[in-house]
Order: C-alpha cells, then sequence, then structure tokens
C-alpha cells in the first residue's frame, strides 16, 4: 500500500509540476510558432515573459487566501483558470491572442506553485520538509524531462497547439486526484481571518526580515538564470546551432536530469554539513562553472558541447539550492507560511520575468547573451549566499 507520505508526495508534485508543463512542453515550438503566428523573437518571448509575471504576482493573492480558507478552494479556482486559459492558447488566431491566453494560464498557474509549498510547511519542517520537498521535485522531474520530448512528439505530427490541449489534460487530471486524495492542511481552527491591513502587515514584516530576503533571492536568481536558459535555449539550440525540435528537447532534458537528480541529496548532505553550508557551496560551483562557460564564450569558443557540460553541471549545483533556500525562508515563518511562500514565489518570479526581458533586448542569435546573464544570476546568488548564511550556517544543523 501506498504511505500517505508518498501519496502527498505524488499529489504534490503532478499540482506543481502543471506551471512548468504549460513552459516546458511548448519551449521545442517556439520557433515554429513565430513563424506561423508571423510573430518576431520578442513577441513570441513575451509569452513566457507575461506567463511568469502573472505566475509570480498572483501568489500574494493565492497564499493570504489559502491562510484564510484553507489550501483546496484557492487550488480548484486556480486550476480552473489555468484549464479556461489553455484552451484559449490552443485556438488564439494571433500572438496578441495567445499572450493573453497565457496571462490567464500564469494566473491560473500561480495556485499550484504556492499552495504546494505551504502544504509541505504545514506537514513538515526542518529535514523532513526538505526530504518532502525533495520528494516532490523528484514527481516533478517528468516536466522538464519529458515534457520537452512530449512537446516536440505532439509538434511534428500535430502542430504546436495541441501541446496545450496536452497541458488541459494534466490540469484536469490534478484536479481530479487532489479532489481524491489530497487531505485539506489547514483546518479550520488554524485558519485566519486576513484582511487587506493584516496582509500588508504580514508583507512588511517579511520585506524587514533580511534573512527571508535574502534567502530568497539567493533562489530568486538561480531560478531566474533556469527561466534566462528557457527563453532562449529553443532559440539558441535550434536556430544557431541546427538542432530539431527533438534533438532540442533531449538537450534541453540534460539539464533538467542534473538538476533533479542534484536535489534528491538536499536532504541528506543538509542533515550531514547543515543546510546552510551546502547552499554556499552549492552556489559557489554554480558561480564557478557558469563563469567558466561565459569565459569561453567571450574567448571565441563557441561549442554546443561544452556549454550543454557546463550547464549541466552548474544546474545540478543549482538543484541543491533551491529546495534548501525554500525551506530556509519558510522556516522561521510558520503562522503565515501561506503568505510567507507568496511573497517568496512572487519575488522570484517576478526576478525571473524582468531576467527574460533584459535578455530578449539583447539577443542577437547567438548564445553569449544568455551565458552572460546565467553566469552574472549565479555570481549574484554566491555573493548573496556569503552575506546572508556565513555568519548563521556557522551555527549547529537545522534541527529536524
Amino acid at each position: 500500500m501506498v504511505s500517505t507520505y508518498t501519496k502527498n508526495a505524488i499529489v504534490l508534485g503532478l499540482l506543481s509540476a502543471v506551471g512548468p508543463f504549460a513552459i516546458d512542453m511548448y519551449l521545442p515550438a517556439l520557433p515554429t510558432i513565430a513563424s506561423d503566428l508571423q510573430a518576431s523573437t520578442a513577441a513570441t518571448q513575451m509569452t513566457l515573459m507575461v506567463f511568469f509575471i502573472a505566475f509570480g504576482v498572483c501568489q500574494i493573492v493565492y497564499g493570504p487566501v489559502s491562510d484564510m480558507v484553507g489550501r483546496k478552494p484557492p487550488l480548484y479556482v486556480g486550476l480552473t483558470l489555468f484549464i479556461i486559459g489553455s484552451i484559449g492558447c490552443a485556438f488564439s488566431p494571433s500572438v496578441g491572442w495567445l499572450i493573453a491566453a497565457r496571462f490567464v494560464q500564469g494566473v491560473g498557474a500561480s495556485s499550484v506553485m504556492v499552495i504546494p509549498r505551504a502544504i509541505i510547511r504545514d506537514l513538515h519542517t526542518g529535514i523532513e520538509a526538505t526530504k518532502l520537498m525533495a520528494l516532490v521535485m523528484l514527481v516533478l522531474s517528468v516536466s522538464p524531462i519529458l515534457a520537452p520530448l512530449g512537446g516536440s512528439a505532439l509538434i511534428v505530427p500535430f502542430g504546436w497547439r495541441a501541446v496545450f490541449v496536452a497541458v488541459t489534460i494534466v490540469a484536469g487530471l490534478s484536479f481530479v486526484l487532489m479532489a481524491l486524495f489530497l487531505p485539506e492542511t489547514r483546518p479550520p481552527q488554524e485558519r485566519v481571518d486576513v484582511s487587506v491591513g493584516q496582509v500588508l502587515g504580514s508583507f512588511g514584516q517579511l520585506l524587514r526580515h533580511w534573512h527571508f530576503l535574502g534567502l530568497t533571492f539567493i533562489g530568486g536568481l538561480g531560478m531566474a538564470s533556469f527561466f534566462t536558459f528557457l527563453a532562449n535555449s529553443s532559440f539558441v539550440y535550434i536556430d544557431h546551432y541546427g538542432l530539431t525540435p527533438t534533438t532540442f528537447s533531449f538537450a534541453f532534458s540534460v539539464n533538467a536530469i542534473g538538476f533533479i537528480g542534484a536535489s534528491q541529496f538536499a536532504a541528506s548532505l543538509g542533515q550531514r554539513y547543515g543546510m546552510g553550508r551546502v547552499v554556499i557551496a552549492a552556489t559557489a560551483a554554480y558561480a564557478l562553472f557558469t563563469t567558466i562557460l561565459l569565459g569561453l564564450n567571450l574567448a571565441g569558443v563557441d561549442s554546443l558541447a561544452v556549454m550543454m557540460v557546463l550547464l549541466f553541471l552548474g544546474f545540478a549545483a543549482m538543484g541543491l539550492v533551491i529546495p534548501s533556500t525554500m525551506v530556509l525562508a519558510l522556516e522561521e515563518h510558520g503562522p503565515i507560511a501561506g503568505m510567507a511562500s507568496a511573497l517568496g514565489g512572487t519575488l522570484q518570479m517576478v526576478t525571473g520575468g524582468i531576467m527574460i526581458v533584459i535578455v530578449s533586448a539583447f539577443f542577437n542569435g547567438t548564445a553569449r547573451p544568455m551565458v552572460a546573464a546565467i553566469a552574472l544570476c549565479a555570481l549574484g546568488a554566491l555573493a548573496l549566499s556569503l552575506v546572508t548564511l556565513r555568519r548563521r550556517e556557522l551555527a549547529p544543523q537545522l534541527a529536524e
């Protein structure tokens, strides 16, 4: 019989995968969408950027609402909006309509990003929370590994619109499994009657909590670098290096395997060495590999193989950073875990969206703008980890 712990991990992982599926499955189609809808590269990348912005900003609504009414009702609303947006994407006649439908998709997908993290905090803290977060990320790994392959398999025979039909089905399955198997982890006696003033007060408290902000932006810069890769990799790999949508999907999956595989060691390493020490070491490795890649690119080494190896190593290091910083950021904010998760997610997603806008402004068809942005994010994450964690993490390990 499947344990409750594993069952929760599967359902939470599938819920968390809904948003990434909406990103990863259509990445191989970006050049095709640009051609089919007669849109520029920048306009096509805008379909990704507005998704991230909506995905991030709306978390500040879902988080407080989930603290007030429970975790499941806003999840139902979010999945319904996501399904509506997905259907709109499938029938979009122009890039403008696609951008608008992607925004609705992002509004809905926001719920399944912020609330599962709050549910994990409801159930566990410390190392146990890190284990569940990593297990959720293992389930989530089906998205960046298989979603691009599934997307390319759909795009070739059926066209890019079939991708959005597929994510509609995934969202519907998530809706059913959540209704049947996911318990409500915010019982009525623990809910708070949240007013606008209380929300603003809690957000103000969090924005003055430098440890929370530091951890949020360490993870945020890591995620921003990956968002930069998401927005640019299909154009770089397909148009610059000449890969097909299918071979691009395999190349993209390599990085995802590194990220997800490494994330499974976050809890055990954190238990042995201290989670903060792991974050500092991992951001240092991440900065090292991406800086080497940028240096080689500036020296004229424009090799897909070299880039894939160094990005694999860099994103593997980031796989240790993301779950650890998520848990550490929420650790001291249990009573307002929903709001803390929401604000942290919003700040991280907006950081990623801004980075996409910046890189798209400098995109020239080569890998250099993407590689430079990734290296700058990694160096920023390292600097923040040293400032935020160096003093604390020389303290005893986080208790379970």
